[in-house]
């Protein structure tokens, strides 16, 4: 992942309602969700919830695809597991790191 992406895609997830909408649809997992349902899910309006989707989208963080008369937004993994990838790809000074499973208040304690 290029930087100028990965930018877009921090900036994307930057916003409380766009992170919140993002992680509703990785909860969903690949069937996605439609609008009204993520709409109802957080409370939040048609009109807001339609800007939001358009900046995950254009972040490539989520993609619509078309179920009959309706458009599905679901997670786009590749894109997370590359910003994932990206912020992580030289962690440890380049040596294999294990996975953290310890919260960070207690790594801190």
């Amino acid at each position: 992942m290029e930087n100028k992406n990965a930018l877009a895609a921090l900036a994307a997830l930057a916003q409380e309602s766009r992170l919140a909408v993002f992680r509703l649809l990785i909860e969903a997992g690949p069937g996605g969700m439609s609008p009204g349902q993520i709409s109802e899910k957080l409370g939040m309006p048609p009109s807001s919830l339609s800007f939001h989707l358009k900046e995950l989208t254009h972040a490539e963080l989520i993609a619509p695809t078309q179920n009959g008369r309706y458009l599905i937004y679901a997670a786009h993994m590749p894109t997370m597991q590359a910003l994932i990838g990206f912020l992580t790809e030289n962690c440890c000074g380049g040596n294999p790191c294990g996975p953290v499973s310890a919260p960070l208040a207690a790594a801190t304690a």
